[in-house]
């Protein structure tokens, strides 16, 4: 009998359904990832984690997480990382210390109110801590250094309050840019710092510690106002009572070589 011809193997034209499903897999896989991403917590990395191995590494779960327990985890809500103990305290302090000093304004301002409300005392506060401006003319005769009477008793109010805190006072003399040359004054270098040590000393007999305090002579480098007109002078003429405060200044070293 005569040999059957095998039949002709047909091309398999359906093997792109492999790569299609492979595919399909890949992008569902995919989803899940975003999914899990938009929603971040542990509970949901385990599980993701657990699910991916098992679909396409064939392992067993090493962590298995029972239903329960996956549905606990799946509403809890990470919450966003809170600043240190330390930061909190810092603030804390920096509050604490600002509210401090605009209590001494506060009582420093009714102390002086005659003469702030006249315009010749004049209160600020700034991150340094708390200025006091007065008017040369409240404290001392033209080209002298020894307080008035009246400028005393205003001095030793200002001590009282001072005397409750605890805080350090840098007392600074200015002068206008009119030279001077007396026996007593060669210059505005001596007026202005002889006149800051004078307001030093009445803090002394007010009670106030001398380790508390610095006495700075600034002559006519530091005006506040134009030297061009009487006015100006006037202002420039003054005595710079400042209250540090109690934080510490954020200081930067830079090592410096021979080859600077």
């Amino acid at each position: 009998m005569p040999r059957r011809k095998h039949e002709e193997e047909h091309e398999n034209h359906e093997r792109w359904l492999v790569s299609y499903a492979d595919f399909i897999t890949l992008l569902f896989a995919f989803f899940v990832v975003m999914y899990a991403i938009s929603s971040v917590n542990e509970g949901k990395y385990r599980v993701l984690s657990n699910a991916l191995g098992v679909a396409f590494s064939g392992l067993k779960q090493s962590e298995p997480v029972h239903r329960e327990a996956a549905e606990r985890t799946s509403h809890q809500i990470v919450p966003l990382p809170l600043r240190t103990p330390r930061s909190n305290a810092n603030d804390v302090a920096i509050k604490r210390e600002k509210e401090h000093m605009t209590n001494i304004a506060r009582e420093l301002l009714k102390a002086m109110a005659p003469l702030v409300s006249q315009g010749k005392v004049r209160v600020t506060q700034t991150n340094r801590g708390v200025s006091v401006e007065i008017n040369a003319s409240v404290l001392f005769a033209p080209g002298e250094a020894k307080l008035s009477p009246q400028s005393e008793k205003t001095l030793r109010a200002v001590a009282e309050v001072l005397t409750k805190v605890d805080n350090n006072l840098q007392i600074e003399g200015h002068t206008d840019n009119v030279p001077i040359n007396t026996p007593v004054f060669p210059s505005n270098w001596e007026l202005s710092a002889v006149r800051a040590s004078s307001v030093v000393r009445l803090f002394i007999d007010s009670g106030i510690a001398e380790k508390r305090m610095v006495a700075m002579g600034h002559a006519a480098n530091e005006p506040i106002a134009s030297n061009d007109t009487p006015e100006g002078r006037m202002r420039n003429r003054r005595v710079q009572l400042m209250i540090l405060s109690g934080l510490p200044e954020t200081v930067t070293e830079v090592p410096v070589t021979a080859n600077d």
